[in-house]
């Protein structure tokens, strides 16, 4: 007679087309955060050079961002777990695009930073509550193809923000560029109450571990800011420099302390103890530094070194989409249908390699088709790894610790990449500084050649303020041109020892087989699994002495456990 009550437990499996509805909301708020994102990145050496900024500026107002999204990541994860996921979604979603809305009314470098660090803040909980979420719904077997569609979904936000980034820059002026994004995110907000349905999860009290997150985000800052202002603003080797990473040290190693002895701990040392947790969270890192590097990059060496417009910048990194774009849907369907996945990732730490190395050989004058190959291999080797290594931990981490886990991976990638445009950017700078002081007499001669113009271009230089190569006269142009290439082409170098480790990684993760149930069914196996072990468990104490009855009792266990 228990048979029949089976069905009424299990709730039945969702369907493709259920599963796509599910998805809709939530495919639909990553675009809309990966627009509003991307639709600057093109226009963003305009907007520094019209907000008198230099290249410091313009490293922060992306660091400010990846900062708070790294810093926020953990908090959405733990809040996962404890409390309603879907209104978590909502509320990062509002958070992201106001404070993008409000980044629009900028009158300088300083107010444009402090409204991307907040955007970031919403940026972090989209990132890590999508996982989550997907997660709730998906088997990580079936979940390859679906994450295709984030794949396709990121790819056609980051080609289509920076085109449509550049034509509104060139048409209306870059301030549009922060509002294109609110009519979407609403229809994204509508979307994910309407068709996104989870089931209910018990409710926990809630705890935040708010010590944890001041000591991580003072430890992260402290480093961040040494690394942007060390041999500009004071010297390497200063008292400045003692202070400040010896404060970051301290803050690191008070923050694992708190991390050990706190209840609900921002990010939990225990998970360090899954070997595929340890070394997802290595390789995650190089990919961090591979996907917000080169978005950062590619852009100035586009503007800066090849004196492309905005509009015509966004067209030129269209080959490292597609490289994104065809190995992320191309892979996670083959990681579907074969369930394998561990040489796709050997083969995309490859690539993030190959691409890595390439790109620090480029000049201004460059063949562009070599660029374009070099730029579809670091896509490539992105698309590979950044969500399948997320996919691998959900698929070995416990399930009532999803949200902790998948948000920690997110948070050592945008750490990775936070950290890594840092380095880049201060490389990047420092390297710009040492080739106008070594091509000095070329752009004293550039200058002459000027006639009248001269005194309005020197002026400009000596501003500090980010240059737009694009408007130069030739002979000055040719000299900033060949200047910005070569140091950016160096900031390259810093991520290829990453790229390497990252290999490294990926090679010793176990090779553990994808599991086929949802969360939410590994959630009810376990709880079937304890009622199963504790109730014959119980029996067997109460009959020990009647071992003779036996046989009788064991069919009964059999059933039990079925």
């Amino acid at each position: 007679m228990s048979a029949p009550s089976s069905p009424a437990v299990e709730k039945p499996r969702m369907t493709h087309r259920q599963v796509l509805e599910a998805l809709s909301g939530l495919l639909l708020g990553m675009f809309v955060s990966m627009l509003a994102s991307t639709v600057v990145s093109t226009s963003l050496p305009v907007i520094i050079h019209d907000l008198d900024g230099n290249q410091t500026a313009f490293t922060w107002v992306v660091t400010a961002t990846l900062l708070t999204t790294a810093i926020s990541t953990p908090i959405w994860g733990k809040l996962a777990d404890l409390t309603n996921r879907k209104l978590l979604y909502q509320l990062a979603i509002a958070i992201f695009v106001l404070a993008t809305a409000a980044a629009g009314f900028s009158q300088n470098p300083e107010t444009l930073i402090a409204f991307r660090a907040v955007q970031g803040i919403g940026a972090g909980g989209l990132a890590a509550l999508s996982q989550v979420l997907m997660a709730d719904i998906i088997s990580p077997r079936e979940r390859g193809r679906y994450m295709g569609l984030f794949g396709a979904v990121m790819a056609v936000a980051t080609i289509g923000g920076p085109l449509l980034g550049g034509v509104i820059t060139d048409a209306w002026g870059w301030r549009w560029n922060f509002f294109v994004a609110l009519p979407i995110a609403i229809i994204a907000l509508i979307l994910v109450q309407q068709t996104l349905h989870i089931p209910p999860r018990p409710k926990k009290k809630t705890t935040i571990d708010y010590l944890g997150i001041v000591l991580l985000s003072t430890a992260v800052s402290l480093l961040l800011i040494w690394v942007t202002l060390a041999g500009d603003s004071f010297e390497w080797w200063s008292l400045t420099t003692v202070l400040m990473v010896g404060g970051a040290l301290l803050g690191a190693v008070l923050f694992v302390i708190v991390e050990l002895r706190s209840r609900e701990p921002l990010v939990p040392l225990s998970l360090f103890r899954n070997r595929t947790f340890t070394l997802s969270v290595i390789a995650s890192i190089a990919t961090g530094i591979a996907m917000f590097g080169a978005s950062v990059f590619l852009s100035q060496y586009m503007q800066l070194a090849r004196g492309a417009t905005p509009t015509e910048a966004g067209f030129m990194t269209i080959p490292m989409i597609a490289g994104l774009l065809v190995a992320s849907i191309g892979v996670g369907a083959l990681i579907t249908r074969t369930g394998r996945w561990k040489g796709f990732l050997i083969l995309g730490a490859v690539f993030l390699i190959a691409g890595s190395t390439l790109l620090s050989t480029i000049h201004y004058d460059t063949d562009f088709t070599l660029v374009s190959i070099y730029m579809f291999l670091l896509g490539a080797g992105v698309g590979m790894t950044m969500q399948n290594l997320v996919l691998v931990v959900q698929n070995t981490t416990k399930p009532t610790e999803i949200g902790v886990a998948s948000s920690g991976v997110t948070f050592f990638r945008s750490l990775g990449g936070t950290i890594g445009v840092s380095v880049m950017g201060a490389a990047l700078a420092s390297r710009v500084t040492e080739l106008v002081a070594e091509r000095k007499d070329d752009i004293v001669s550039a200058l002459m050649s000027l006639g009248a113009e001269a005194q309005k271009w020197q002026d400009q230089l000596q501003s500090g303020a980010l240059p737009q190569v694009s408007t130069m006269p030739h002979a000055l142009r040719i000299v900033f041109e060949d200047i910005y290439a070569t140091g950016i082409s160096h900031s390259f170098l810093i991520a290829v020892p990453f790229a390497v480790l990252s290999l490294i990684a990926i090679v010793f993760l176990p090779n553990k087989a994808l599991t086929t149930m949802t969360t939410t069914e590994r959630l009810r196996a376990g709880e079937a699994d304890l009622a199963t072990v504790s109730v014959p468990a119980g029996m067997d104490s109460v009959t020990a002495t009647a071992d003779d009855d036996a046989p009788s009792a064991g069919p009964r266990r059999s059933a039990g456990a079925e």
